[in-house]
């Protein structure tokens, strides 16, 4: 018997042969100059185009929105027409690629903002936690709280982002909320201390996310568009005071977007799914009416077991696709998965990143 995991899905606008995700992974290999991926992006997308669904690492959507070293951006014509190389390759071997859109907020550090000044933030609270520079990894700088009339002109960069990832070729885009960027920190009560119409109540603190999305989807269509959430990570220093009710004013809110998917991190991002008494991930997933695609330390039982019983129509896998490009085919023949080598996972060249095996012919 076929698995339900391995059949394929419509999410939004994007046909897929198959419900296994490539979650987006930072890897750090682009030009830290021009935020241009290159010939080792095409390999590596190319190599894991059996994947249903490949969500890029995360591409800055302005210079502004840039927190480490190396990653790409997708602001730029030139950005784009880099993109479209690998969007190529990955459609000639059959795949499908939608490109996640970011901006990292406080998340980043003076070496890395144009002319070397603050990242921006809703609110000059630092976030405590470490990026990663031409030094390493080093503490993050001091943010400044976003200017009201800044604010449309951050919605109109992910609107632009939008356009040009369909001149690159891609299949759509998902708007990153989660982990503790910009929007996450809109979002949350303990990164927003403002007092105006994007401050205080979930109503106003929801508006930026809204904002974009309703920006996005209007470029592109929200059959085009996936969002990307973390409820109750505390990744990058976020803490909200209550997020079953902060998200669950939002989720609904989203259900007039028509969008792709939603991408939930289920539990701590990279870490542990245990919850708050109380906190629940299957009370928000009811709260929306489309796809859900479903994010956090999920091996292949897991996996089966939820795309069967309905509790989530996609399953993405991050680190699991770093080591193995021929995931799929090892979820489905219940193969081994190639060890993960941690030292080449940021920054570097080819080792790690385009030159682990994949199982050898039947």
């Amino acid at each position: 018997m076929t698995h339900k995991l391995f059949t394929p899905f419509t999410a939004g606008d994007i046909s897929l042969k198959n419900r296994v995700v490539m979650a987006p992974l930072t890897r750090n290999r682009a030009d830290d100059v021009t935020g241009e991926v290159n010939d080792l992006h095409v390999d590596y997308y190319r190599q894991r185009a059996t994947a249903g669904l490949i969500i890029t690492e995360a591409s800055q959507i302005s210079p502004q929105g840039k927190g480490y070293i190396q990653t790409p951006g997708i602001h730029s014509d030139a950005q784009a027409t880099a993109w479209k190389i690998v969007t190529d390759a990955v459609h000639e071997a059959g795949g499908k690629i939608v490109i996640q859109l970011w901006h990292v907020g406080r998340i980043s550090h003076t070496s890395l903002q144009p002319d070397g000044q603050a990242p921006v933030a809703p609110s000059a609270i630092p976030a405590g936690v470490k990026t990663f520079t031409q030094n390493g990894f080093e503490e993050t700088s001091a943010p400044r709280a976003l200017a009201l009339e800044e604010l449309p002109g951050i919605v109109a960069d992910y609107r632009k982002a939008a356009r040009l990832a369909m001149i690159a070729g891609f299949d759509g885009v998902e708007v990153h909320g989660a982990n503790g960027y910009l929007l996450d920190q809109f979002l949350k009560t303990g990164a927003n201390h403002r007092d105006d119409a994007y401050g205080g109540p979930v109503e106003n603190r929801a508006r930026l996310m809204l904002e974009v999305l309703e920006a996005v989807t209007d470029e592109i269509g929200g059959g085009k568009v996936g969002l990307r959430l973390s409820p109750f990570s505390p990744a990058n220093g976020i803490s909200d005071a209550d997020p079953m009710a902060t998200f669950g004013y939002l989720v609904p809110q989203l259900n007039r977007f028509g969008l792709a998917y939603l991408h939930m991190v289920e539990g701590a991002t990279g870490g542990s799914r245990e919850l708050a008494e109380g906190e629940s991930i299957t009370a928000l997933r009811a709260l929306f009416e489309g796809p859900y695609m479903a994010n956090n330390g999920y091996d292949r039982q897991m996996a089966l077991d939820a795309v069967e019983s309905g509790a989530a129509d996609l399953v993405a896998f991050g680190r699991p696709f770093i080591a193995n490009p021929d995931l799929v085919a090892r979820l489905e023949q219940d193969a081994p998965w190639n060890d993960l080598d941690r030292a080449t996972l940021y920054g570097g060249g080819a080792k790690g990143l385009i030159d682990y095996p994949t199982l050898e012919p039947v």
